[in-house]
């Protein structure tokens, strides 16, 4: 099987927590764009942005990058990056590695590893990353999901509840403080996909537990396909959710006041 892989970025302007986030100025360029420059330091052999709107084109093609217009109306990332597969005709056995379009620090050697793991899994329709939780209020926290794995790294089950669960360390004052040993994994955002599967996700029905943990990931495991996980050394560059998120990455990259796209 090709090592080969396509990075796609899904980019929509009517983020309800920050609106026209794409397009977001990070120290004179747009965010999509930084986001798809990162992407291009991959190994990938194409990074695309998928948008919902023109001026996320316009954006792109003023900064020379690639990008297709999908659908407004995709009620997730994954529906929108189907589209894109089918439009740029991608063979069902070709790598789809999704960067999220508010990722505008992401390593590339991360997206080379979790394309690698899926690469290297036949048996497995995704993956995805996870990094070892140090901080006892990651564990706890319903903000940070987790995931435990197989003995092949095969996720068992994704969750906002600290898992696993220390029965015996957590029932013990003295300990009750302590994470456990092996530490527990967080989930790191980042999938590759075969773009077979990516275009047939969406037929496949809502599963109750992703109602219940809000985890698109799980309809996977409920389906009964596998997700393999690379297990990374370093917790991911912040993304961009808020305003607040926003300005930190300013900061990081010693950008100045916002300028006109």
């Amino acid at each position: 099987m090709s090592g080969e892989f396509t990075v796609l970025i899904p980019a929509r302007l009517k983020a309800s927590r920050l609106p026209d986030k794409p397009l977001a100025d990070l120290a004179g360029v747009p965010m999509v764009v930084r986001v798809a420059r990162q992407a291009a330091r991959s190994l990938a052999v194409r990074c695309v942005v998928a948008a919902d709107d023109e001026r996320i084109l316009q954006a792109c093609a003023a900064h020379g990058v690639e990008a297709l217009l999908t659908r407004r109306d995709h009620p997730s990332g994954s529906d929108r990056l189907a589209q894109a597969c089918t439009e740029l005709q991608l063979a069902d056995d070709a790598v789809v590695v999704n960067v999220q379009g508010d990722e505008p620090l992401i390593d590339p050697g991360l997206i080379d590893a979790v394309a690698r793991e899926l690469v290297q899994r036949p048996d497995c329709a995704m993956s995805t990353a996870a990094h070892a939780i140090t901080d006892m209020t990651d564990f706890l926290s319903p903000h940070v999901v987790k995931v435990v794995l197989d003995q092949r790294r095969t996720a068992l089950y994704f969750s906002r509840a600290p898992i696993a669960w220390w029965r015996d360390g957590m029932a013990d004052p003295a300990q009750r403080h302590t994470l456990p040993s092996p530490a527990p994994l967080r989930h790191i955002g980042l999938y590759a996909y075969r773009a077979g599967f990516l275009r047939r996700f969406p037929l496949l029905s809502v599963a109750p537990l992703e109602v219940t943990e809000s985890l698109e990931q799980l309809r996977v495991l409920w389906h009964g396909e596998r997700i393999a996980v690379h297990l990374s050394d370093q917790p991911p560059a912040p993304g961009v959710d808020t305003p607040a998120d926003l300005e930190r990455v300013r900061a990081l990259l010693g950008s100045a006041s916002p300028a006109p796209v």
